[in-house]
């Protein structure tokens, strides 16, 4: 419970405080590339349950987003000018404020994935979806580089089957086992670091896997 006041507390406050910054961006994204807002696709969540998880639109129409399949790298022709800014910001994240009020997200939790990926590893899933997805988790800050890992990968599907996605599930695995409010607390503020950091860019797989 103390969990889902402060979600519902801080998604209410932060809706209200950007509502200004939320209705920029939106008229960015719809004066600068045709389509809609906002980017929807069906995920799952806690238990199994789908829901449709929310995002600022950053790429132009691309037919089978809403399955999952791959377009990685910034530099792909579909990720439009004001997209690219707000990939790199996380700005277009912040319509899951609204989805964390709806109850289907947490501010932290494992990030929530499409239905075709869940049925990789299904074991390991029923462990990490007994817990409500999340904005943010520590995968999301080890791989917030991802885009550039699998730009960079021959078979980017393959690549995210075998390396990336297993190492997700073992962070998001021990994530639920070892979850405290406080903990959480040091996940956002950790995320929050890594956006406005300048590191030196992504890791290689290897390097990203080398604390397994």
């Amino acid at each position: 419970m103390v969990k889902r006041t402060f979600d519902l507390g801080v998604s209410l406050l932060s809706l209200t405080i950007l509502a200004p910054l939320l209705g920029a961006i939106a008229l960015m994204v719809g004066l600068t590339s045709p389509g809609g807002i906002l980017f929807r696709q069906t995920r799952v969540g806690q238990a199994g349950r789908t829901f449709k998880i929310a995002k600022f639109r950053t790429m132009s129409t691309s037919p089978g987003a809403e399955q999952g399949r791959f377009d990685p790298g910034r530099g792909s022709a579909r990720i439009t000018p004001v997209g690219r800014w707000l990939r790199r910001t996380k700005l277009d994240e912040l319509p899951q404020l609204w989805n964390v009020v709806k109850g289907e997200m947490s501010l932290v939790g494992p990030r929530p994935e499409v239905p075709r990926w869940t049925e990789v590893y299904p074991e390991r899933w029923e462990v990490v979806l007994s817990v409500r997805p999340g904005i943010t988790d520590p995968a999301s800050i080890e791989y917030r580089h991802e885009e550039d890992l699998l730009a960079a990968a021959h078979d980017p599907e393959r690549t995210y089957r075998e390396a990336i996605l297993p190492r997700k599930l073992e962070i998001a695995e021990r994530y639920v086992r070892t979850r405290t409010f406080a903990g959480d607390l040091g996940v956002l503020l950790r995320t929050a670091t890594s956006i406005f950091r300048r590191d030196p860019g992504p890791a290689t797989l290897g390097d990203s896997t080398a604390s397994r």
